[in-house]
């Protein structure tokens, strides 16, 4: 809205549109998120931790996708060893904001009790940060996903699930930051749906070096066209007999 067409105050100045009866968001707290391919389970080590172990010190396709090499742009990879992995993610799985997820994959139909679900394999991680209820805004962030997971539809489903859950809860705003010269993580979020808003310059140092932040949002007014689109590209009769897509999804966000 440019400020030609700004709503205007009692005092004559330009204002942003009125929120009649706007209520703050909730909280997101720790449900399981259930999809076809991956469900999202709150990050438990007694659950998790052996899997995700595994898959996070899987090799990867080359010199740029080692295992300690997927975490440059997170700060450094966390943990040396098995000690340190367990306690680096016991910490995590005790935080709020961040609240982290276990993305764990869907081989089989799912037996649930009253005390359990069938267990899978965890492959990755993402969490909720910067999570201001008040304001609406919510954001997505420490995304790890590993080899086993990485550009796979389960991954982009991992995403609509926490898109839309968080939209449910009453968010207005939903950002993705990365660092700015993180271009897989720059073309995932458009990929997505998310618009470019611009770069923060010198934002952090992380491991000596200096950062520059890239950031992006999807607001609640975008995320019907956006979740159409994605359960589009995830929908079966997407996919051949190899499980090759036949539209890709930047494709369809760009129409």
């Amino acid at each position: 809205m440019s400020p030609s067409d700004a709503q205007r105050n009692e005092h004559g100045q330009p204002v942003g549109a009125a929120l009649p009866g706007w209520e703050p968001a909730r909280r997101p707290d720790r449900m399981t998120l259930q999809g076809c391919r991956v469900r999202l389970e709150p990050l438990a080590p007694e659950r998790h931790a052996d899997s995700l172990h595994a898959a996070f010190l899987a090799p990867g396709e080359g010199p740029h996708d080692a295992p300690e090499a997927r975490w440059t742009y997170s700060g450094g990879m966390p943990f040396a060893d098995a000690g340190q992995y367990r306690t680096w993610l016991e910490a995590r799985s005790e935080s709020d904001d961040p609240l982290f997820y276990a993305i764990v994959e869907t081989t089989e139909a799912i037996v649930e009790t009253a005390d359990e679900q069938t267990p899978g394999r965890a492959l990755g991680l993402a969490s909720y940060l910067n999570i201001v209820p008040e304001h609406g805004s919510i954001e997505v962030g420490h995304i790890h996903f590993t080899p086993a997971l990485r550009r796979t539809p389960a991954a982009t489903e991992a995403m609509l699930l926490m898109m839309r859950h968080a939209f449910e809860l009453g968010y207005r705003r939903y950002e993705w930051k990365c660092n700015a010269h993180n271009a897989a993580s720059r073309r995932a979020a458009e990929r997505l749906g998310f618009h470019f808003e611009g770069i923060f310059r010198q934002h952090r140092v992380e491991n000596g070096h200096s950062r520059d932040t890239a950031w992006f949002s999807l607001l609640d007014s975008e995320w019907p066209a956006v979740e159409a689109r994605l359960e589009h590209w995830l929908a079966p009769g997407n996919f051949d007999a190899e499980g090759r897509q036949l539209n890709s999804l930047s494709k369809l966000m760009a129409g």
